[in-house]
């Protein structure tokens, strides 16, 4: 039996512990993923942010695992992108945002793709009424900037993105990516 090298993946897992929707106990999801052969499996925050261990020609299989495993304690289809650990450090380190790093009027989002969209969109992509701008793209994922609305509260891309790409995606604040790779360093 060959000896193959580990790779640390990113499960981020569309719509569960939003608003009362798909409510999941992070020791489930914990448990869904060691019984779908991870290793090292971590949660991070209730919003479906799991990092986790597999040998990399396993990964596709274990990917499947997951979905099925899941499927059974939602009763529903889950959407889950997965990432490689060492993607999602890269894309903090080249840091998308520089421009908008001090301004306190902006959100910044990263929306995680499911797959290329159809068409190859042209940047940026603004919906005025949400204060949303999609401010560019990189693989798969989707750099937005979410501006104060007149009610006082941001918008959040998800919806935005998939209606303008015609595909599947989950969103995060661009501070939880970050304590996501950090998580990486210890």
């Amino acid at each position: 039996m060959e000896d193959f090298q580990m790779t640390t993946y990113v499960a981020f897992i569309r719509a569960i512990n939003v608003a009362g929707h798909a409510s999941v106990k992070m020791n489930e999801l914990k448990r869904v993923f060691v019984a779908a052969g991870c290793g090292d499996v971590r949660t991070f925050v209730q919003s479906g942010n799991v990092l986790f261990e597999v040998p990399e020609p396993d990964a596709e299989a274990v990917f499947e695992k997951v979905r099925i495993e899941l499927r059974k304690l939602l009763k529903a289809e889950p959407t889950v992108l997965f990432r490689k650990l060492r993607e999602i450090c890269r894309m903090v380190e080249q840091n998308p945002f520089k421009e908008l790093d001090h301004d306190s009027d902006a959100k910044l989002y990263v929306t995680f793709l499911s797959r290329k969209p159809g068409a190859k969109p042209n940047f940026p992509i603004r919906s005025p009424k949400e204060g949303l701008e999609a401010i560019g793209v990189e693989d798969l994922e989707v750099f937005i900037v979410s501006r104060r609305k007149e009610n006082g509260y941001f918008g959040f891309p998800n919806n935005f993105i998939e209606k303008e790409l015609g595909v599947l995606a989950t969103s995060r604040n661009r501070s939880t990516v970050k304590k996501v790779a950090r998580m990486a360093e210890g």
